[in-house]
């Protein structure tokens, strides 16, 4: 047992690692801390294999067999969280609710009130930024925004504008994209 232990562990650990190395390979895309976690695991792994091994077959192949299957379990366990984490992710332009137009960024709070600033200023002496952003805007994005901005109600601009939900919540989301958005920040 001294032998494999030296033989795994002289070097800094160097051949544990490459075999650790040869398994994780295949999964490809992982960070430094996730190899750290899965030389890490390869620890416990060995820990445990040297205590159950018995010289009915090769260490190496013991290790790499459990190794692999260690390593597969915990990257399935991984990847579950991150499928899971993904359900719960919702876009911040995700309408609220069936069929509504309010959408989750138009109730966060926000340092920032694109509609007052226009309801303010109303075409006097806008920040450079904001006549870049509004030079972005077709001229009914803009007239959306105006009405937004002075308080009415999607379905009454709409009504207004005469405008079916799907051209409002194209002319919304423009109004809201990020691109034009992040002109303002």
């Amino acid at each position: 047992m001294e032998e494999i232990l030296h033989l795994y562990y002289e070097n800094n650990a160097e051949k544990l690692h490459g075999v650790v190395n040869g398994i994780v390979k295949s999964f490809g895309g992982l960070s430094d801390m996730d190899m750290d976690d899965f030389y890490s695991l390869a620890n416990e792994v060995f820990a445990d294999i040297i205590r159950r091994y018995d010289d009915s077959r090769s260490f190496e192949a013991f290790l790499y067999s459990c190794l692999c299957n260690r390593v597969k379990t915990e990257m399935t366990k991984r990847n579950r969280e991150k499928r899971k984490t993904e359900q719960l992710l919702v876009s911040i332009d995700a309408p609220i609710g069936e069929g509504e137009t309010l959408t989750w960024r138009d109730v966060i709070p926000g340092r920032y009130d694109m509609e007052e600033e226009v309801l303010e200023r109303n075409g006097e002496s806008y920040s450079e930024r904001m006549l870049k952003y509004l030079s972005r805007l077709s001229r009914e994005q803009k007239k959306v925004l105006m009405l937004k901005a002075a308080g009415y109600m999607p379905r009454e601009i709409r009504k207004n504008m005469k405008l079916t939900k799907k051209e409002y919540a194209e002319y919304h989301a423009a109004i809201h994209s990020d691109r034009n958005v992040s002109l303002l920040i």
